[in-house]
């Protein structure tokens, strides 16, 4: 059965007497993630997929829903937006994939045909949507689950080449391309001195983006030691974020301040703190998630300090062919961010690891 829509064309019709065998981590309120049962994915359009999912991984964005930091999120939703698996169904539409291939997706869909993808802005598709994202009854399932419904499947998803492995493409679709996009909006490149303000996994995937493209010198900005041993290993130099790290940062710059500061947190003190070490005519590179309502800096503040602010949400699927030779080539660095893995059965405690970065916690994978 069909219905239509408002613009004249047609979508099935959800059956509502659907199998719920599906497994997956559904989304029960604040703190409250369960292994649950859910609706099984179908093709709803015949430009749809279903994957069987055989990794995927915990966001530092999906602890803004997990602290309630940020709401809106319906009661049932399935969460994540990072992860790989294999097809195992195609609507008619699809031409790039079949059933057995092994593909890795971003973090968001796109057409790869309105203007915004054309421009490679794929993260703003007027069709695009985000996993793991349902409000009012409208949005798309994450893939924190055994299967998971990808809509314009042809453009949205990447085949997984047999040599990479499936954390390195599960990093491909979100981490390493937003760290890559932090240091391409902070234009490093040879002869700048970067600083890297938190060195979770965008952070750090960040730093190696910024060395990769050049850049003299890297500061990694961190008050956790695990993860600035890593940035170290990244050739980045570690900065213990503590009462004097503003003086420090100048200190390191002979008072002259960052000619960029990439912004990887999501929160006004690391905002306010990329603008204290800025040089006058310098970049700030904000990737972070923000939910405060103003800058902690003043219009004033940014004229006096002649400063080029630049954000917004990555284009993954525009960045995942150019990133392929980089991903081959720190394969094993990129492997290693991952320091947990865990069955999706026990991913509440794991949410919790991450989120206080326990036990050594760099990034969490999850196996279904």
């Amino acid at each position: 059965m069909l219905a239509q829509r408002s613009d004249g064309t047609t979508r099935p019709v959800p059956d509502l007497h659907r199998h719920t065998t599906l497994r997956a981590l559904v989304y029960h309120g604040i703190h409250d993630l369960r292994y649950d049962r859910a609706t099984d994915p179908e093709l709803l359009a015949p430009t749809d997929a279903v994957l069987r999912v055989r990794l995927a991984a915990i966001c530092g964005s999906d602890l803004h829903v997990w602290h309630g930091r940020e709401t809106g999120l319906d009661l049932g939703t399935v969460m994540g937006h990072e992860f790989v698996g294999e097809v195992v169904d195609v609507g008619p539409a699809v031409r790039s994939f079949q059933r057995g291939d092994t593909v890795m997706a971003p973090f968001t869909t796109s057409c790869g045909d309105c203007r915004f993808c054309r421009l490679g802005l794929t993260a703003r598709c007027v069709r695009g949507e985000l996993f793991g994202w349902v409000q009012h009854g409208r949005g798309l399932h994450g893939g924190q689950a055994e299967l998971v419904r990808v809509p314009l499947a042809d453009a949205t998803l990447a085949h997984l080449p047999p040599d990479l492995p499936e954390r390195v493409g599960l990093l491909l679709g979100d981490v390493l391309a937003t760290g890559f996009h932090a240091a391409r909006l902070a234009e490093a490149g040879p002869g700048m001195v970067c600083a890297v303000v938190g060195c979770g996994p965008v952070g750090l995937m960040a730093i190696l983006a910024a060395r990769e493209l050049g850049a003299e010198a890297v500061y990694a900005v961190d008050s956790v030691s695990e993860r600035l041993d890593f940035a170290e290993r990244l050739g980045a130099v570690p900065l213990r974020q503590e009462q004097d790290a503003v003086a420090r940062a100048r200190d390191a710059t002979e008072g002259f301040g960052m000619d960029a500061v990439l912004e990887c947190v999501g929160s006004p003190a690391a905002l306010r703190f990329a603008f204290d070490v800025l040089r006058p005519g310098g970049t700030i590179s904000s990737v972070g998630v923000h939910h405060e309502t103003a800058l902690p800096f003043s219009p004033g503040e940014a004229y006096d300090r002649n400063l080029t602010f630049r954000s917004g949400r990555c284009p993954a699927r525009a960045y995942i062919p150019t990133l392929l030779p980089l991903a081959r080539r720190h394969g094993p660095h990129l492997a290693e961010l991952f320091t947990h893995q865990v069955p999706l059965a026990e991913a509440q405690a794991a949410y919790a690891m991450f989120a206080n970065r326990t036990g050594g916690c760099v990034k969490v994978a999850l196996r279904p």
